[in-house]
């Protein structure tokens, strides 16, 4: 049985005081929810007072993003020891936002997972096609071509990687793709690292839906075979809603 995951992006939103008083609501709403991963991956500037805030809960530490290096002459950027110094467990690589505003591509994200896995981060390696690659019919190929390059030559070991399926047209817009058109995707993406990989690892495996997921729809993305959880984005944002969305179990 592989362990529901629910994940909030919260993106470039929330002050480190913000941070604090949505932790302060949120843990005790979901206290209780010991048989699921709950990750919580804020801005930067909040990640080492949140660090300590969750120390000793059942909720863990993401970061949105990550350098390939470990250190250098890199203006702006953060190591992945950075992140594991802070008390990071996750991380997101490859998420649309950062393809397509700031231009990342297969090669550089490949190169952030290998960092990541290097220095035991857990990546949370997002894939997706846009609203016109999927009108195009190229929507299996687009996911097939991130995949196979972002994982190309990574030694990853059981429970190393969590990918995320996130439809492009799907996030923010209010818009979720269907629970068949995400099982699909899922389905196909378990399917095909059985074959970079092998059946067996395939299978481990914990792939995420995310685009638009909100309390009224999240049991029904769960109760799809190959969908291990979600990567939310708006929804994760107020503690309460977030909380509805982790105890999914609880509103069937």
């Amino acid at each position: 049985m592989r362990k529901p995951m629910l994940a909030g992006n919260w993106k470039m939103h929330k002050t480190i005081a913000e941070g604090k008083q949505f932790i302060n609501e949120f843990l005790p709403l979901v206290t209780n929810e010991t048989t699921k991963d709950i990750v919580l991956c804020p801005t930067f500037t909040s990640l080492h007072v949140l660090s300590n805030e969750l120390k000793g809960t059942n909720v863990e530490l993401g970061a949105q993003n990550v350098f390939w290096e470990e250190k250098g002459a890199y203006t702006g950027e953060i190591s992945p020891v950075m992140l594991k110094d802070v008390g990071c467990n996750w991380v997101i690589i490859g998420h649309s936002e950062r393809r397509t505003v700031l231009a990342e591509n297969d090669l550089t994200i490949n190169r952030k997972l290998k960092a990541a896995l290097d220095t035991e981060l857990i990546p949370i390696f997002c894939v997706g096609e846009t609203l016109q690659e999927r009108e195009n019919n190229r929507a299996l190929e687009v996911v097939k071509e991130q995949l196979t390059n972002g994982l190309k030559d990574l030694d990853i070991k059981q429970n190393g990687i969590v990918i995320a399926y996130e439809p492009v047209w799907a996030i923010g817009t209010g818009i979720n793709a269907s629970c068949t058109d995400a099982q699909e995707m899922i389905g196909y993406i378990r399917e095909y690292l059985g074959k970079i990989f092998n059946e067996d690892f395939a299978k481990t495996i914990r792939i995420l839906y995310g685009g638009s997921v909100k309390p009224e729809n999240i049991a029904e993305f769960m109760n799809k075979e190959d969908i291990d959880g979600a990567l939310v984005g708006g929804a994760s944002l107020t503690p309460d809603t977030f909380a509805d969305i982790v105890r999914f179990d609880k509103n069937v």
